[in-house]
């Protein structure tokens, strides 16, 4: 049995542009990606609203916005010179009355000091030309922020991956993993695997797959289902582009946003911020007792819930109640009634959480003895800096793994 000299496990977006740049790297490496679904980017890759972030919100030095500005920039050049269609059509993002001025000027100071080119604080004549039927007191304009179908991206990276003389094996569920010097064996549900290294990008499952190679479990991932209605077609005049709001410090996620789609112009309203009782728990129905039961227990979730229970609760409720989603989203856009919303996806969004009981905000990437790499914590905005990312996976790679000095520069 061949032995690689990387086995990545998960093809999502970050485990394909982390195998596209090491073989960009190292030509000639022999490099496998593992993934336990029949296809690639089935989870949040596919599951996501396809936006490329300008960075305005992450705190200043973060991984999240050093990444999120590089890899949109490598994100626009890549698609461009791939054919792959985006289209910078800017954001707005609305503070509705005055209670939430200090919070947009703050952050549009945080966007400024991230970087983030173009930005502007405009007033309610210059939003009304922008979105003429959404309504606020103050709004920042994002020029920089686009769209483009993350799937269409994936596949990209998978047929780079393959053009190198990487694999891509797909149902190969890791059951799993054992680690002795200079090798690792993976156990899947379709044969045996080895490889001398190994880098996790397991999204949904990463505490898991780290706990069988003896990592910590923790931070733990703990699953967020969020869903979007669809604003029917007719009356898609209504959102021109990106609607955002202020985030809220009460609520640890972003809130109901407008989101035009590059693929079929439909426009998506949402997503709210609920518990899933299953990590790949896309509708509402979908329970696994046993991950439900792993994450009640969890003493992190448990303060997490006993801070935000309000709030949780809230969203609980939104989320079975069309007419409350309905009140959420015409504090932007009044104009919107119930007839306007149809059914629409839904995503699951792989949120870090520490014993603490405190969301993970930043990427995480981990070595563990040398020998294998964790993508650790990597929810939005990790699509928009995947280039980006890769990038810092692959220096780290290059130094744990003493990989071979790069045959060339690594570019986007």
């Amino acid at each position: 049995m061949a032995t690689y000299d990387v086995v990545v496990v998960g093809a999502g977006i970050i485990g394909l542009a982390s195998a596209r740049e090491l073989l960009r790297r190292h030509p000639g490496l022999r490099l496998t990606v593992l993934d336990k679904e029949p296809a690639i980017g089935c989870h949040q890759t596919g599951h996501n609203s396809g936006v490329i972030h300008s960075g305005i919100y992450y705190a200043p030095g973060s991984l999240k916005a050093r990444l999120c500005v590089q890899g949109a920039r490598a994100l626009y050049a890549y698609c461009a010179e791939r054919g792959i269609p985006t289209e910078r059509c800017g954001k707005v993002i609305v503070a509705v009355d005055d209670t939430e001025l200090p919070r947009l000027e703050a952050l549009y100071e945080r966007g400024r000091a991230n970087g983030v080119e173009g930005l502007e604080l405009i007033g309610p004549e210059r939003l009304r030309e922008l979105e003429p039927h959404c309504v606020g007191v103050r709004a920042i304009f994002s020029p920089n922020t686009g769209i483009v179908d993350y799937s269409q991206v994936a596949r990209a990276f998978a047929d780079e991956v393959q053009s190198a003389g990487g694999e891509i094996q797909l149902g190969h569920a890791v059951q799993s993993i054992f680690r002795r010097p200079g090798e690792v064996t993976l156990e899947t549900s379709a044969g045996t695997v080895r490889g001398r290294h190994l880098l996790v990008c397991a999204g949904l499952h990463a505490d898991r797959l780290a706990a069988l190679t003896g990592a910590p479990r923790e931070p733990r991932i703990v699953p967020f289902r969020g869903d979007y209605w669809v604003l029917r077609t007719p009356r898609r005049y209504l959102v021109r582009n990106l609607i955002y709001p202020v985030p809220d410090p009460a609520f640890p996620f972003l809130g109901v946003h407008f989101t035009r789609r590059i693929t079929d112009g439909a426009v998506w309203l949402g997503p709210n911020a609920v518990l899933a009782f299953a990590r790949e728990g896309y509708r509402r129905t979908d329970l696994n007792p046993r991950e439900l039961a792993e994450v009640l227990a969890f003493r992190g979730f448990q303060r997490l819930a006993g801070r935000y229970w309000r709030t949780g609760l809230e969203e609980m409720v939104r989320d079975y109640s069309k007419r409350l989603f309905l009140e959420a989203l015409q504090r932007y856009v009044p104009e919107l009634v119930m007839a306007d919303l149809l059914p629409g996806p839904s995503g699951v969004r792989a949120q870090a959480l520490d014993a603490e009981g405190q969301l993970v905000d930043d990427f995480v990437v981990n070595v563990q003895e040398g020998q294998i790499i964790h993508v650790r914590n990597a929810p939005s905005p990790a699509a928009t800096s995947s280039l980006a990312i890769a990038r810092l996976i692959a220096d780290q790679a290059d130094e744990a793994f003493a990989l071979p000095a790069p045959a060339r520069p690594a570019g986007g």
